[in-house]
């Protein structure tokens, strides 16, 4: 059977061919090391997009509103609830020592760092059963650094987007349907998460089809919004509504482990989505090995 989407191939081949790709390729441990070096690079990201606010802030009109507080809200909303403490109490830390110039002289650690953490991506996707090619190591590290720039604009860019569309579009909106008799409280709830979910998702999956598309050298091969993109966007989207759930509902990390609860918790949730963005770019390395075997099958 074929289906639209995956270039014409057979769906039953491309299955086994993305089963084997997950049982042969080490997923979890692969997951773990970029886990790992994501966490790492996780707070020097942090420090590169501080160091940026002075510049930012005189450009950015929120009605009197906190952009600092603003931007804290904004990536909370993507972590789950039980390590807003943890991630808000670092956020603060950083931010007070980049108000005594400590952070000036590491701006350029934390580029480093950032590139550190792309580049153990894209070592992992090279890590594939179903990817033959791969880069040299300084040839990978400038995609690794050129990614990673790219990335954390896309958060700048996103944050401000989404700054200028709650406090406006959202407002505006809330004012038109309260005149037309609809409930304002539930008006203000409905578009806050609608607003948020698309950003969520539109962020999300240009952010993975980066990384898919520059993380290898077979990775061109495949359209840039891809059917792995898609999907990866689809389960983070689960995932992280699901872990949410766990944690609040089932889970007892704070209790058990007092203010190194949070921490745990977003190493779990980093790892976790470290899995997620394997499978999907599994599913793209699979289509690419098909194509690969059908273009041979096609020239012999």
């Amino acid at each position: 059977m074929k289906l639209p989407g995956f270039e014409g191939l057979s769906i039953y081949t491309l299955l086994e061919l993305y089963t084997i790709g997950i049982m042969r390729g080490a997923l979890s441990s692969r997951a773990s090391s970029i886990a790992f070096s994501l966490f790492m690079a996780l707070f020097p990201l942090l420090i590169f997009l501080i160091t940026l606010f002075p510049y930012l802030i005189p450009l950015i009109k929120l009605e009197n509103q906190d952009f600092d507080l603003q931007f804290l809200l904004f990536l909370e909303s993507f972590l789950p609830d039980a390590t807003s403490e943890y991630f808000g109490d670092i956020y603060a830390q950083l931010k007070d020592q980049k108000k005594g110039g400590v952070l000036s002289s590491s701006f350029m650690l934390s580029i480093f760092l950032v590139a550190n953490g792309v580049n153990a991506i894209f070592s992992g996707f090279e890590y594939s059963y179903h990817v033959a090619l791969s880069r040299s190591f300084l040839k990978q590290y400038a995609y690794a650094l050129m990614v990673g720039l790219i990335l954390s604009l896309l958060v700048i860019i996103s944050a401000i987007t989404f700054f200028y569309v709650e406090f406006y579009f959202v407002k505006q909106a809330t004012n038109y349907f309260t005149e037309l008799g609809v409930n304002e409280e539930y008006q203000i709830n409905f578009w806050d998460v609608l607003a948020k979910n698309f950003f969520f998702a539109g962020s999300t999956y240009f952010a993975i089809s980066l990384l898919y598309f520059f993380g290898t050298v077979e990775g061109r091969k495949i359209r840039f919004f891809s059917p792995g993109a898609l999907m990866t966007t689809i389960l983070f989207y689960f995932t992280s509504w699901g872990f949410g759930v766990y944690v609040e509902k089932f889970a007892s990390y704070n209790e058990l482990y007092g203010a190194l609860g949070g921490l745990l918790i977003l190493m779990l949730f980093i790892w976790l989505n470290s899995n997620v963005l394997l499978l999907g770019f599994e599913l793209n390395a699979s289509l690419t090995s098909l194509k690969r075997s059908a273009n041979k099958s096609t020239t012999i």
